[in-house]
């Protein structure tokens, strides 16, 4: 069920990301951030993350410009090395603009359907909302079964779709497993999801299709805040996708939920 209030107040929030580093001085060094976006730029559909980006990205500078301005990183070219940062003030941003688009969910009981390429750091997040969603009257999407994409399985635990290969629940940036699932909800003639709740590729192919999509992204992951800034994805929310102890995202969780009146309690 859905974590109970009170949750942080924006202050409170802001603090939290930072002493946890999902935001602030972030593990993600400043050298592997600029190599992503170079490699987006010189067209490695890797870091695409299941967008069209055609050649509209193919300066890494504009890369650079956009994420410092929707994710906090040093927009400084020339800082090549060391620490880079995720503005917190811009991940709470992003997730009042997500509590909007879940109280506009709540608002029309769309289809809402749950994913995630972390599922060591983001299954939690990505469970609480659903059942959030689910309580308050919204349709949480049960994907088909016996899905198969990158080598694995897909398949749908705690109502959030995840890619399981060789008994273990697998991390990937792939935009196959959502479109194993969006193709497999056509091949059945069910309607797909309104709304897509994800990270990583699983966001991005959402996107791409057509749904309204919202993405968890770090730092190092540039392509979903390109889609958000084409109007692509409708949020990304910029955060250190996988911390050290996946608890730490629990007052932001609670955070969302209050956000967009789905707490219980």
């Amino acid at each position: 069920m859905p974590i109970p209030s009170p949750a942080p107040t924006r202050a409170e929030l802001i603090d939290h990301l930072v002493r946890t580093r999902i935001a602030g001085d972030v593990a993600t060094p400043r050298d592997n951030n600029l190599a992503h976006y170079r490699k987006l730029a010189n067209g490695d559909r890797h870091y695409w993350l299941g967008l069209e980006l055609g050649d509209r990205w193919n300066d890494e500078q504009d890369v650079l410009a956009v994420m410092a301005e929707r994710c906090g990183v040093v927009d400084d070219p020339e800082h090549r090395t060391g620490q880079d940062t995720i503005d917190p003030a811009l991940t709470v941003d992003a997730l009042d603009r997500m509590a909007t688009v879940l109280r506009k969910a709540v608002e029309g009981r769309r289809r809402v359907l749950f994913a995630t390429g972390h599922p060591g750091g983001l299954l939690d997040v990505h469970r609480t909302v659903a059942a959030g969603l689910r309580a308050a009257g919204c349709e949480i999407v049960e994907i088909p079964g016996g899905l198969q994409a990158d080598e694995g399985f897909v398949f749908q635990f705690c109502d959030v779709a995840m890619l399981e290969r060789g008994a273990t629940l697998w991390h990937t940036h792939s935009p196959a497993p959502m479109a194993a699932i969006l193709d497999g909800l056509a091949r059945e003639g069910r309607p797909l999801p309104d709304l897509v709740v994800a990270d990583h590729g699983w966001a991005g192919c959402a996107g791409q299709r057509g749904i309204d999509a919202v993405g968890f992204a770090d730092c190092n992951d540039p392509a979903l805040f390109l889609g958000e800034a084409e109007g692509t994805l409708q949020v990304t929310i910029p955060l250190d996708d996988h911390v050290l102890d996946p608890r730490f995202y629990d007052p932001m969780t609670a955070y969302i939920l209050e956000a967009a009146d789905l707490t219980t309690g």
